[in-house]
């Protein structure tokens, strides 16, 4: 009985990683030594569950090594570091282009009965009930400038946890409370920021972010997690929320 229960619970346990993968993790994205212990050990824990249920396949004749692996999970388990793996629901696969990827779109307009057909060039992709699509080559540029704003992998990682009550709206699963308090002040901060765009004026935050409501939770979690100064300057109230929600940035910015 005491070996049925050892096979068991061996059979349950938790995946981990070794400690020549924690070596390699923190070679591969150097700012985790800025994590606190107990922050780090729980990414650890995201990132070994990361690698153990989502199927990495790298296109077009990329071949990732184990260590990029690694480097990409760390990325993407960033953002759940106060949320927990429930990020990780609903979809199993990552697709990882050498560089920027075509995706032909179609739109039906109902009411003129007229289809739209174009093509977009994209960095990355969240699919709502499917993979996460990545350029390897924009990660990797994004990497060698860590404070620069930009972070493709949180970005599609933030539509991804958005998606989790239903609908892609810049408002992630919350409490009550909180949800309405994120409500009101993104939509506050995302009109504010959308006529300053609409003026003209060259904003520090990437305009992108004025494209919908989505967009810009998703781009502001890439500032908190490479440029949070920057961040809290310009949109302190949403930065104090994904403090909140995030956690301290490994990156001072």
């Amino acid at each position: 009985m005491k070996s049925l229960f050892r096979r068991l619970r061996a059979a349950t346990a938790p995946p981990k990683l070794s400690d020549a993968q924690r070596d390699e993790l923190t070679r591969a994205l150097p700012f985790l030594v800025r994590l606190p212990p107990l922050r780090l050990e729980r990414l650890h824990g995201l990132v070994a569950r990361f690698l153990d249920e989502k199927t990495i396949t790298p296109l077009q004749g990329l071949a990732l090594d184990d260590g990029q692996r690694l480097q990409l999970a760390g990325l993407a388990c960033l953002p759940l570091l106060e949320f927990g793996a429930e990020g990780l629901h609903g979809w199993r696969q990552v697709l990882v282009y050498p560089g920027a990827f075509r995706v032909q779109r179609r739109h039906h307009d109902e009411a003129t009965g007229v289809v739209a057909e174009w093509v977009d060039e994209l960095s990355g992709e969240a699919w709502d009930q499917g993979p996460l699509v990545l350029s390897w080559d924009d990660i990797q540029a994004e990497l060698a400038e860590p404070e620069d704003g930009y972070q493709l992998v949180v970005h599609e990682m933030a539509h991804k946890i958005d998606i989790l009550d239903g609908a892609m709206d810049g408002t992630p699963p919350l409490p009550a409370a909180w949800q309405r308090e994120w409500a009101r002040d993104f939509q506050a901060a995302y009109e504010a920021f959308c006529r300053r765009v609409d003026d003209g004026e060259e904003t520090p935050i990437d305009p992108y972010a004025a494209e919908a409501p989505e967009e810009f939770f998703a781009v502001a979690s890439e500032y908190h997690f490479s440029s949070p100064a920057l961040l809290a300057r310009e949109m302190p109230a949403v930065a104090a929320h994904l403090q909140r929600f995030y956690g301290q940035s490994p990156i001072p910015g």
